[in-house]
């Protein structure tokens, strides 16, 4: 039996891509490997310039010794619509932290509480740490048993169930692990980007509140569905079979 819905948040049958209107056109640059890079830019021990830790998945990386999970969890948008059930599969997040981060970390992994995720196409997120260690919290590779299709985040995207879905930020390849929030600008309105954006909370933004930003978004949805599909339809006209 189904849980209850969140906080003014309704059922949708489908699951379209989405996101800002921006990345309705924009796409990552290659999807046949998983190339995820480590960075801790304000270490304190290593200068911000310095080359991040690639820990992708080929073989012998140290990503593709992690111990798989699968998960089967709702995903919810912020602007109020739900898709149940999604079946992802990856790795967990902190599994992740613990068996890779922390020890490629120059300084004291503890002090490192803010992370920012960016993505191929520009898009950028964050969480704080101890959001990101939540059990739920994945890098997911696989939807419903197959590889991620490019239109929900090939070849790698995370998965926090808990947040809304700008949180889950889709072709994620680089990680950065930083003491602060000082030098991290969200991408957007700041007052549609909440720091945690914990859905049971009803934390869709800073500064409105959840339920009036419900009546803002509700309108927004339809016109950005077509958006967004009829970007990926471009898309696939430009690519050769293999790749579609």
């Amino acid at each position: 039996m189904n849980t209850p819905l969140p906080p003014g948040q309704r059922e949708r049958p489908d699951f379209p891509r989405f996101g800002l209107l921006p990345f309705a056109t924009r796409f990552p640059s290659q999807t046949d490997r998983i190339d995820l890079h480590v960075s801790f830019p304000d270490s304190g021990t290593a200068p911000a310039s310095a080359p991040p830790a690639n820990v992708g998945t080929d073989v012998g990386n140290p990503l593709a010794q992690l111990p798989r999970v699968e998960q089967t969890s709702d995903f919810h948008c912020v602007t109020t619509w739900t898709r149940r059930g999604l079946r992802w599969g990856g790795v967990r997040f902190a599994d992740f932290y613990e068996q890779i981060v922390a020890p490629l970390c120059p300084a004291d992994p503890a002090a490192a509480r803010f992370v920012v995720l960016r993505a191929q196409d520009g898009a950028r997120t964050s969480l704080p740490l101890e959001d990101l260690l939540s059990p739920g919290v994945l890098l997911a590779d696989h939807l419903d048993g197959q590889p991620l299709p490019m239109e929900h985040g090939a070849p790698l995207r995370l998965i926090a169930p808990a947040h809304y879905g700008y949180k889950s930020v889709k072709h994620l390849n680089r990680i950065e692990f930083w003491r602060s929030d000082e030098h991290y600008r969200p991408y957007g309105l700041r007052f549609m980007v909440h720091p945690r954006a914990r859905v049971a909370l009803e934390e869709r933004g800073q500064w409105v509140p959840g339920w009036l930003l419900r009546h803002l978004y509700r309108p927004l949805i339809g016109m950005t569905v077509a958006r967004f599909e009829h970007g990926m339809r471009e898309r696939r006209e430009t690519l050769d079979p293999g790749e579609k």
